[in-house]
């Protein structure tokens, strides 16, 4: 399991740095932390605190998979550049590994100030052979040219299973009344968005999570196919 650290530098400041863990399980009950992080933000293209305005050292939402080809295993990191505008300055980092165990950090696969301060939880799928990038990012993080546009979850196109993201590309499916989505593949085939219920207007954050809301392809793009109200 791999899963986002954060430290603390001051007890009072809300600046953090964060970092890659892995944990280990058995039989998925009893787990057992490798000590240390396994990957954290490597300074030769990505931002580390205190060196922008940023508030932390963007590193965390580790999202693995194998390579199609059999090549080893890729994980997508929620990071920023360390050259550029401070707003939008967000990429996907890049790291790979053959064995899941020893992972080494690469170049990102998305270009910054593409209008994002951070793509959030990212995951890529492939639905009806489109490779796809779903990430989420809210209003006030919108950066460059969204400024001003509603954030919430988008989709941005992918050349192949290892990216490059074409982040400028990026449509928003779902407003931030709902984050953090995650698309799943039901027993027939058919695909699905669940989500945290976020900030609906008037509402605050319910901690809950979203009934499955179908989704599907038009063309080129990946939309809702319908609308579930939230559940506990």
């Amino acid at each position: 399991m791999f899963y986002t650290g954060a430290r603390f530098p001051s007890e009072t400041a809300i600046t953090n740095i964060e970092s890659v863990g892995l944990a280990t399980s058995p039989d998925l009950w009893t787990w057992t932390k490798r000590p240390g992080p396994i990957l954290t933000a490597d300074p030769r293209w990505y931002e580390t605190l205190g060196t922008s305005t940023w508030p932390e050292e963007a590193w965390r939402d580790p999202w693995v998979y194998p390579d199609p080809s059999g090549d080893g295993w890729h994980m997508l990191i929620t990071a920023r550049a360390n050259a550029g505008d401070d707003a939008g300055r967000g990429v996907i980092g890049h790291a790979i590994s053959s064995d899941l165990d020893t992972w080494q950090v690469t170049a990102p696969l998305s270009q910054p100030q593409s209008g994002f301060g951070h793509l959030e939880v990212p995951q890529l799928v492939n639905i009806a052979g489109r490779y796809l990038l779903v990430f989420c990012c809210n209003s006030p993080r919108l950066a460059n040219a969204r400024v001003g546009q509603m954030g919430g979850i988008w989709v941005a196109p992918s050349a192949g299973p290892a990216g490059p993201f074409d982040i400028q590309r990026s449509e928003l499916m779902l407003d931030e009344q709902y984050y953090a989505g995650r698309l799943v593949q039901g027993r027939s085939g058919d695909w699905f968005l669940i989500a945290f219920e976020m900030n609906a207007p008037g509402r605050p954050f319910q901690g809950r999570i979203s009934d499955p809301m179908p989704v599907g392809m038009d063309g080129e793009r990946l939309v809702l196919r319908g609308r579930a109200e939230a559940t506990t």
